[in-house]
């Protein structure tokens, strides 16, 4: 496997299942193995079909990027939303507290203008009505100021509060505004690159369609070649392990056969106990165990969406990205994925092509733009780019080079 994309020859992905529906946008995706590439343009100033196929290859790759991207900026715009909204609760309850604080102070000072607050003691011994009026009216002075205190010291304390959170408040709608921008430009690129690649695909002829077609036809019988010795390996690989975990239980039960065979004697003197450490079954045994189980329910779900639609920035049910389709294959497997590819080639253990697992993250090219999830012999699932379906190929349908890493989720 390929860990870093090396130069290849003008080419995208193979097609899957023949539809008069998905054949013009699959023949999009081929390398023209036929031709020579430093085909040159033709005599009326038209690109070559080289050329042509070439630079739609590099829009749809260029909007697979842009999909990502938009992903990306769709998670973060939802994210900031629900922090903006619950600021916004807390800012309204607090100034409602703080609206109460305020009505409180003002019910403070009018008793205190009732009482006579502010009026000197003097005044206040001779106009009461006895002496013990006075004092009764002093105390309760005195518990009315140290109330009037802690509600006026409350008060200010709620309201820095709350013009902190206002101000948190305006910085994350500031926040989201800009993943707002983000969002929009993603998008406006998307549409650009495909609309650029249906405009040259439709300048096309027939004669030219029908070269790209057999150009296509020989890629996939490539990719089939290269998948089925991957197969090869892997199953070469898997006996050779089976067969020695075979001789070294066989071992260990014939050291056990000795030991039996030597204590039967009464004159035989006794034998210490080994120090030597016998094989043990490999510690991975039970985890491989767990991971196959939800593996098998992320595979289940996968092949249950086969012919769906591929759809830019999709999650499903109706159609699906490819990181969109692989988060959902590894949610109905109890295992949350993030949203981009970006992420996700990091939500795992990273693991050899050679011993890559039914349920394992296959991810391509340098900028981590495709993932598909893998079945076993050379194979996977993935939805491939707009004007295509969910459908199961090769893992080397766009070349050996184009794999970037394999990912073991769970």
């Amino acid at each position: 496997m390929a860990s870093h994309r090396k130069s290849r020859t003008p080419g995208t992905r193979v097609a899957g299942k023949r539809t008069p529906a998905i054949a013009t946008a699959a023949l999009t995706s081929v390398a023209l193995l036929s031709q020579t590439a430093d085909a040159a343009p033709s005599d009326d100033g038209r690109p070559s079909l080289e050329e042509v196929e070439k630079k739609v290859d590099d829009l749809y790759r260029q909007a697979e990027s842009a999909t990502e991207k938009y992903n990306a900026a769709k998670e973060r715009t939802t994210k900031q939303r629900k922090r903006v909204d619950a600021l916004l609760d807390d800012v309204a309850q607090r100034t409602e507290t703080l609206n109460g604080a305020r009505e409180e102070l003002g019910s403070l000072a009018a008793a205190q203008y009732r009482t006579g607050a502010g009026v000197p003691d003097t005044a206040t011994f001779l106009l009461a009505n006895s002496p013990q009026d006075f004092f009764d009216q002093s105390r309760l002075m005195d518990r009315m100021t140290g109330r009037q205190k802690e509600a006026v010291d409350d008060y200010v304390t709620q309201q820095s509060e709350t013009m902190e959170k206002r101000q948190e408040a305006a910085e994350s709608l500031e926040t989201l505004t800009e993943s707002q921008n983000d969002l929009k430009t993603a998008k406006a690129t998307v549409q650009k690159k495909l609309s650029t690649a249906r405009e040259l695909l439709s300048k096309l002829d027939a004669e030219e369609r029908a070269r790209l077609a057999a150009a296509e036809e020989k890629k996939q019988e490539e990719a089939a070649r290269k998948a089925a010795e991957l197969a090869r390996q892997q199953a070469e690989q898997q006996q050779a392990e089976e067969k020695a975990r075979q001789e070294s239980g066989t071992s260990d039960a014939s050291g056990s056969s000795g030991s039996s065979g030597s204590s039967g004697s009464t004159t035989a003197p006794s034998t210490p106990p080994s120090t030597s450490t016998p094989p043990s079954t490999p510690p991975s045994t039970s985890t491989d165990s767990s991971y196959a189980a939800k593996a098998e329910k992320a595979l289940a779900f996968a092949r249950t969406q086969i012919g769906k639609p591929y759809v830019w920035g999709a999650t499903g049910p109706g159609s699906y990205d490819c990181s969109g389709l692989t988060q959902a294959a590894w949610k109905a497997a109890g295992v949350t994925l993030p949203r981009t590819t970006y992420d996700q080639v990091d939500a795992g253990t990273t693991v050899p092509l050679s011993q890559a697992q039914p349920g394992d993250l296959v991810f391509f090219y340098d900028d981590l733009t495709h993932v598909g999830v893998y079945v076993g012999n050379g194979m996977m699932i993935h939805a491939p780019k707009p004007g295509t379906y969910v459908r199961e190929e090769s893992v080397f349908y766009d070349g050996e080079s184009s794999i970037h890493s394999v990912v073991r989720p769970a």
